[in-house]
């Protein structure tokens, strides 16, 4: 298992250097940027992407240098061997738990394909190699499924308020929603009035939303347009 060096102690830096100590690694940091101390076969660079090119040209030539950015070009590396590692996960600090999760990387050779590899198998994800010209993409994937959802889970707490509910009893309907939806794929796991058909209580709704919140209306007809096209759709499509 590489040595590793962490630039960047926010979130990420925080609990990657949690997590790779724990599998056993040799890690240093994390350290706040522009403070780097000793050196490592790996430096990890958990920066905002706006301050991952000044971060590198930090960092003496020698070790792979890699970011966690989901989309960011290894270009902002250079001259470095460079790489990219992104877990698929939401993380708020140490103790994150990264086993199962999925992990994106990239390279700018082989031997730094490798070296991401190997940080990402020792904290026991999962691990799939997407090119730059897919990150973009892939972001968008993995904003939907964690950003937006938290977007969504937010004007519903808001709306729950207005009717004297607070977030602790959407929790179990949010949890099994998303169970429901990681057997059985989106087309089969959708429910509600718009899922089968019954216009009277979806226009009910709507206008309910536009007396309590009616900021919220642009949101909520764009999800039911989505939503009526997601229930149309064939299931292998949609899953």
């Amino acid at each position: 298992m590489p040595s590793t060096l962490i630039i960047g102690n926010g979130r990420m830096g925080t609990a990657l250097a949690a997590a790779l100590r724990g599998a056993g690694a040799e890690v240093r940091g994390p350290f706040r940027r522009g403070e780097m101390v000793g050196n490592a076969d790996v430096v990890l660079l958990c920066v905002p992407d706006r301050e991952i090119a000044a971060a590198a040209a930090t960092v003496p030539v020698g070790p792979f240098v890699g970011h966690v950015s989901a989309s960011a070009p290894l270009d902002l590396l250079a001259p470095h061997e460079r790489f990219s590692m992104h877990p698929l996960l939401s993380v708020v600090g140490a103790g994150a738990q990264f086993g199962g999760a999925y992990c994106a990387i990239d390279g700018s050779s082989s031997a730094a394909l490798d070296a991401a590899r190997a940080l990402a198998e020792s904290l026991g994800m999962r691990v799939r190699i997407v090119p730059r010209e897919q990150r973009a993409l892939y972001h968008a994937a993995a904003s939907i499924a964690s950003n937006f959802l938290i977007t969504l889970e937010g004007a519903a707490e808001r709306l729950a308020a207005a009717v004297g509910l607070e977030r602790d009893a959407l929790v179990p309907l949010v949890r099994a929603t998303v169970e429901n939806w990681a057997r059985q794929g989106a087309r089969a796991a959708l429910t509600g009035p718009i899922a089968r058909g019954d216009v009277a209580t979806a226009s009910r709704q709507r206008e309910a939303v536009a007396d309590s919140a009616p900021d919220l209306l642009p949101l909520w007809d764009a999800l039911a347009v989505a939503t009526r096209e997601l229930a149309v759709a064939p299931a292998t499509d949609a899953a």
